[in-house]
């Protein structure tokens, strides 16, 4: 629909694994190429791991192409097999003739007949199993027998077992650890970052026939990179329906607006929907937590006394100024009003203090303690001043 629009031969990201869109970028040439290299050595089971939507289709149908031409290439597509039917299925992939009640016994030795005779003839049959982590582990067991079969100088059967991660976990079971010695090669699918996802991008339009530059603008690039995790198949499920979007809008380029638009329109696109944008902020509650933590308990740390004496203050600040003197020693203070619960707590510490009666702040603290303290009261009346209570 939007082919023409851009100046495209082709739709350029079709999910279907069609070779001539490979993409070698992000360890998939690489991978490729060793591939090629252990399937020719013909020895042991060669092991491909990667993420759904990884590439791991592709890189088995590139494999199919690159391969020899002495090579017979035999497929197991369905991995749900059970012990008894797997070596029935691999009969039937080879063109033998084997019948339902044939026992597994008789069918082996079919099987093995095929492959000597593949053998003297120069050929290799190289077997490729995908989705290999659904097999039952029962099932993984009968395929390592079948890499029992081989002659004084070569394997008769090469294996290539293409899986998600679970199935490293399953080949690290102890009851199947015959069939992971036999391993000898293991390649993992890495997902593409932001760079490759731009040259991906780029490889696809190119191969449908694209000549100009910057189609996808670099926030659109980053979106993408963001939403598909760098797994092939969602890169161009987004890219596609960006590009879709774009169109709809005549825009000559694809910008963050149409990825968003098609992230919303995708089935994976709930995993993003349910992150909200603001989520680095909650990395901050621990540290606010904390602040807000100390500010409150801040004068639990001060010496006795000393958290009442900053309100006190204050109080003395706002009272007249009259003078600055000795507090009044217990022998007159005790004919005057009873001390405040603040004057009391005050009392016991020995920081400065403020007079509940005068409102200002004594100075006891800076004389001897065998010195008594002035009447304070007898001076303010000697001098004419009225206490301030």
């Amino acid at each position: 629909m939007y082919e023409r629009h851009f100046g495209l031969a082709k739709a350029p990201f079709r999910i279907t694994p069609d070779p001539e869109f490979f993409f070698s970028g992000g360890n998939r040439g690489a991978v490729l190429e060793a591939l090629i290299y252990a399937t020719a050595r013909g020895e042991g089971i060669v092991k491909v791991v990667g993420e759904v939507g990884s590439g791991k289709t592709m890189l088995c149908r590139m494999l199919e192409r690159e391969l020899p031409a002495d090579c017979e290439i035999v497929y197991v597509a369905n991995p749900r097999l059970y012990p008894d039917a797997v070596l029935h299925a691999i009969a039937s992939e080879l063109g033998l003739v084997a019948a339902p009640e044939d026992s597994k016994l008789k069918v082996l030795h079919a099987v093995q007949d095929y492959l000597l005779a593949r053998h003297a003839a120069g050929k290799r049959v190289v077997m490729f199993i995908e989705e290999a982590q659904a097999m039952p582990v029962e099932t993984l067991e009968e395929i390592r027998l079948l890499s029992n079969l081989e002659t004084t100088q070569a394997k008769l059967l090469q294996i290539v077992l293409f899986g998600q991660p679970e199935l490293d976990d399953k080949l690290a079971l102890h009851e199947i650890r015959q069939l992971r010695e036999r391993i000898t090669h293991g390649f993992h699918l890495t997902p593409l970052n932001r760079e490759q996802i731009r040259d991906y991008l780029l490889a696809r339009l190119r191969a449908s026939g694209y000549r100009g530059e910057g189609l996808f603008a670099p926030a659109a690039i980053r979106a993408i990179e963001r939403a598909s995790r760098g797994l092939l198949r969602r890169i161009n499920v987004l890219a596609d329906k960006a590009l879709l979007a774009a169109y709809a809008d005549q825009a000559a380029g694809v910008d963050a607006s149409h990825v968003r638009r098609a992230v919303a329109d995708s089935e994976f696109g709930a995993e993003m929907r349910g992150v909200p944008r603001w989520w680095p902020a909650l990395l901050l509650l621990p540290v606010l937590g904390g602040l807000l933590w100390l500010l409150s308990n801040e004068w639990e740390f001060l010496p006795r006394g000393a958290a009442s004496a900053p309100t006190e203050v204050a109080a003395a600040a706002s009272a007249p100024k009259v003078a600055v003197s000795p507090a009044a020693p217990p022998s007159a203070t005790a004919a005057s009003a009873p001390a405040s619960p603040a004057q009391a707590a005050a009392d016991a510490a020995p920081y400065p203090r403020v007079s509940a009666d005068t409102g200002l702040v004594g100075l006891e603290h800076l004389m001897p303690a065998e010195l008594p303290a002035p009447d304070t009261r007898a001076l303010l009346e000697k001098w004419g001043g009225r206490p301030q209570r």
